[in-house]
């Protein structure tokens, strides 16, 4: 228990610490106008997803530990808090990874297919996988739970998305022409690999993961649609 407990508390610091000191860093070290929008230092940053720097693949994992601002940082991290932890405190640190991770390649992948000419930085793919997965484990779990406070976790993920989804939709059509337009494309993939990966690393409490055939056509499902946007970005992107 105090190893299971060391290494939840060690993968959430290490996940906070970075993004933290990045953020510092870029705003800190680097020539910016203002802390609420970054700008000089991101888009020039290794960590950022560029459609032009494409075949440096680590930025479309990368990318999670860059943000715009102090307004994007820290919506962010409180949702991580609000949402991760619970997640991990209930579940393995290591399935609420994998669900994070997969949220994160998810929005890169689907962010070069619909906004291929669009940089792309945040941790927003993730932490829609994290409401995805935290949806379905409400679902999942609803049986076991007192009716209202599930309803009310239901309630308060609804709103957390609706909101954020009409913000990130307002960015994305109607921000002006010298704003930050937000790549919406990367929070509804992230949101659907969440929901997906997380509907069976979140059921599995009695048995064994990797024994659970709904696990292996989730992965080939979220497999299918990886190879798929690797095939659109090598030969299909008008990036190209």
């Amino acid at each position: 228990m105090a190893t299971s407990q060391w290494s939840f508390m060690t993968l959430v610091k290490m996940k906070y610490i970075g993004q933290l000191a990045v953020f510092v860093y870029y705003a800190v070290w680097k020539p910016q106008k203002q802390w609420i929008t970054l700008d000089t230092g991101i888009l020039e940053s290794p960590f950022t997803y560029r459609p032009d720097k494409r075949e440096e693949a680590w930025r479309f994992i990368s990318y999670m530990l860059v943000h715009a601002g102090v307004q994007h940082i820290m919506g962010n991290l409180l949702i991580q808090l609000v949402l991760g932890i619970p997640l991990e405190m209930v579940h393995k640190g290591l399935g609420v990874g994998l669900v994070y991770l997969a949220g994160v390649l998810a929005g890169s992948l689907a962010s070069s297919i619909f906004d291929p000419l669009k940089y792309l930085v945040g941790a927003s793919g993730g932490v829609y996988a994290l409401m995805g997965g935290y949806f379905m484990n409400v679902i999942l779990n609803f049986r076991e739970m007192i009716p209202a406070f599930g309803i009310f976790r239901l309630l308060i993920i609804i709103l957390i998305v609706a909101s954020d989804m009409g913000f990130a939709l307002y960015r994305r059509f109607f921000v002006p022409a010298n704003g930050s337009p937000v790549s919406f494309a990367a929070h509804i993939a992230g949101g659907f690999a969440g929901m997906s990966i997380g509907y069976t690393v979140f059921s599995c409490f009695d048995k064994t993961l990797l024994k659970d055939p709904r696990f292996w056509i989730a992965i080939a499902a979220y497999a299918a649609c990886l190879l798929f946007a690797v095939f659109f970005n090598i030969f299909l992107s008008p990036a190209n």
